[in-house]
């Protein structure tokens, strides 16, 4: 036998090691012991997932001990609302490994890059590609591929004029030593953070922002506010967000709850001309926000189409036709959205047989990756991953016919299937997920809105299918149980 066909063995292989991969390590150990193989794959060459190839400047969206794998804590040491930078993030994500690795067996796979996989004898041949370039086979009882997102860094947007720069949040630097004006192009997260950084970093420069329709950010000091007065009786929960928005969404009206999402919660350079951003969009506080909207020179509701140099001028030209001549050496920022671009073929998100577990979103039971993963993999340990009637929604396609962001469909399927698992799972795994943002409130609050879901999640369920299945017949695409349990409510 020659070294490319060696089979190694394991109980569980595991592709990708950002946040959604250590989630579905770490349930993974709660049910393995320290002799136990898991095959760890990842084609970047450390533990962190979209971490280490995003920008420099980025910090952490909520208090920085309300991102981990499972539930385990922070070595940081920092006040409770400290936002983590990114190699705080990183050295984080690496101690949860370090961590994990006293429960099971870890055999680190880094630089590999998965091929395929087939189910066949009871097991699961995974194919998988070494740094040199040679095909390797894994055996696992079990596999997980946590490809989440997808997240891959923005290129450069391509412009035809000569005397328009283009560049990246990865390389801001430049645009940071250079004086000229400054088009940020996307109003998420990225586009937030870059302006902050640009306005804070060079007072007076001329920074501007197109961001398309708009994208809603989540105003920090309600959602997670930071005096303790409002964390025992104000702010408005995650829990509570998700709730609401599905109570009122009914398949149909999605500007609706887009106009009551906005009220309760929501903020951005263009107020309310913006929509829901793709994925759940960024955490904002109302300083970063203020500084944000006092520094900005314009924000419009536009899109790019290209930089052209027309009479030896350059000049944006936008997707409305219209055009405006701006000066030499101008400078744009693709900040354009990271979440959910491209399309994928489909996979359901769990096999018949319970083996393997896929999470994406072109067959999402959980959309938010990180909570898939974790709930997801304990399901597939207790049987219900691939017996429970879970709904899952083709979110990218859902994107492709409403033609805008698809996260209102998010909350209902969500809570939907939660409610299936709660029903199954050990209260222990639900008290066990260290990334509630519900954790950041005190222990009464949380354990009141416990009582409330588990008083009220059977009836609000048929809510939420009733929609879901409203969106399948609406919409035409994948949005109920998955086909080996067609016909199982």
């Amino acid at each position: 036998m020659t070294d490319t066909q060696r089979v190694d063995h394991c109980e569980v292989c595991i592709v990708g090691a950002g946040i959604a991969g250590l989630n579905a390590l770490a349930a993974t150990t709660r049910y393995l012991g320290p002799t136990d193989k898991v095959v760890l794959v990842d084609q970047r060459a450390r533990v962190g997932g979209m971490w280490i190839d995003t920008y420099d400047y980025v910090r952490l969206h909520q208090p920085y001990q309300l991102l981990t794998a499972g539930n385990i804590k922070w070595t940081l040491g920092k006040e409770r609302g400290h936002l983590a930078s990114k190699p705080e993030i990183l050295d984080h994500l690496q101690h949860c490994i370090d961590v994990m690795s006293r429960r099971v067996d870890i055999d680190e796979r880094f630089g590999w890059t998965y091929v395929s996989h087939d189910e066949t004898d009871g097991a699961v041949r995974v194919t998988l590609q070494d740094p040199a370039g040679q095909t390797r086979v894994v055996e696992a009882q079990r596999l997980i591929k946590a490809f989440g997102f997808d997240v891959e860094p923005n290129p450069p947007l391509p412009v035809s004029s000569n005397h328009v720069r283009s560049t990246t949040p990865n390389d801001l630097g430049r645009v940071i030593d250079s004086d000229a004006p400054v088009w940020i192009i996307g109003g998420g997260k990225t586009g937030l953070d870059t302006a902050h950084l640009l306005i804070t970093r060079c007072p007076g420069r001329e920074v501007n922002m197109m961001v398309g329709r708009g994208s809603i950010a989540l105003r920090r000091d309600v959602l997670l506010p930071a005096g303790a007065r409002d964390r025992w009786f104000g702010g408005l929960p995650f829990t509570t967000l998700g709730d609401g928005l599905a109570q009122r969404y009914d398949g149909t009206n999605e500007d609706e709850v887009l106009h009551w999402y906005y009220s309760v919660l929501g903020t951005g350079p263009t107020g309310e001309k913006c929509d829901f951003a793709f994925g759940f969009g960024g955490v904002t506080s109302d300083a970063e926000m203020a500084v944000i909207n006092g520094g900005l020179s314009r924000a419009d509701n536009e899109y790019l189409s290209d930089a052209v140099d027309r009479d030896g001028s350059p000049e944006l030209v936008f997707r409305s036709g219209r055009t405006e001549r701006v000066p030499a050496g101008t400078w744009l920022v693709n900040c354009t959205g990271l979440m959910m671009r491209g399309s994928h073929p489909y996979e359901p998100f769990a096999s018949p047989s319970g083996r393997t577990l896929s999470i994406q979103q072109r067959s999402t039971a959980i959309p938010l990756t990180l909570q898939a993963a974790y709930f997801l993999t304990h399901l597939m340990f207790t049987g219900g991953l691939h017996t429970l009637p879970l709904y899952e929604l083709d979110a990218e396609g859902l994107r492709d016919k409403l033609g805008r962001s698809p996260v209102p469909a998010g909350f209902p399927l969500t809570l939907y299937n939660l409610s299936l698992a709660f029903d199954h799972l050990s209260p222990k795994v639900f008290a066990g997920f260290g990334s509630d943002l519900l954790l950041w409130y005190p222990l009464p609050r949380r354990l009141a809105a416990m009582a409330r879901f588990q008083r009220t999640h059977r009836r609000d369920r048929e809510h939420h299918r009733a929609t879901l299945d409203t969106i399948r017949v609406r919409y035409g695409i994948r949005c109920g149980p998955l086909e080996h349990l067609a016909g199982r409510h």
